[in-house]
C-alpha cells in the first residue's frame, strides 16, 4: 500500500461565490459536483487536473477560528505564468512579481478570497523538482 497523490484540499469560506469566481473564473477549475443541505448549496468539489480536487465549504466562522487555521499555503502549476498573472492583476488581485524562486522555478504569489496564500508556479528544465539536489534559500 503506498500514497498516490494529495487528493484534495479543502477550504472553508465565508463566501461560496467569490472563492468559485477566483477559481473557476480566474484559474480555470472546473466544478465537478456541489454538496446541498435541504436544498441549499453548502459547498462544492473543483476540479484541478486528473484526480486532483479543491473542496469548499460554507463558513460564517472567521478563518482565524477555523481548526484548519494552520494551513500556511498551497501551490499550483501553470503552464501560462505571465498570463495567469495578468488575468489575476486585471480582476483586482494583487499578485507579488514574477521571479525565479531558489528551487529555479518561476512563480508568484497571491491571496484568494478567503485571505489564503496561494503560490502558482511554472516549471523550468533546471528546476530542483526534477533535478533533484539541496536547495540553498536566503529567506
Amino acid at each position: 500500500m503506498s500514497i498516490r497523490a494529495i487528493a484534495h484540499l479543502c477550504l472553508k469560506t465565508a463566501d461560496l461565490a467569490a472563492t468559485e469566481a477566483f477559481y473557476v473564473g480566474l484559474l480555470g477549475f472546473e466544478k465537478q459536483f456541489q454538496f446541498t443541505r435541504r436544498g441549499e448549496v453548502m459547498g462544492y468539489y473543483l476540479r484541478i487536473a486528473d484526480r486532483v480536487f479543491l473542496e469548499a465549504f460554507s463558513s460564517p466562522a472567521p478563518l482565524s477560528s477555523t481548526r484548519n487555521h494552520s494551513l500556511s499555503h498551497f501551490c499550483l502549476e501553470a503552464d501560462d505564468l505571465a498570463g495567469l498573472r495578468e488575468r489575476l492583476v486585471e480582476a483586482g488581485y494583487e499578485p507579488t512579481a514574477l521571479k525565479t524562486g531558489a528551487d529555479s522555478t518561476l512563480q508568484f504569489w497571491v491571496k484568494d478570497p478567503n485571505g489564503i496564500d496561494l503560490e502558482v508556479q511554472q516549471y523550468t528544465a533546471q528546476s530542483a523538482q526534477f533535478q533533484g539536489g539541496d536547495v540553498e534559500v536566503d529567506w
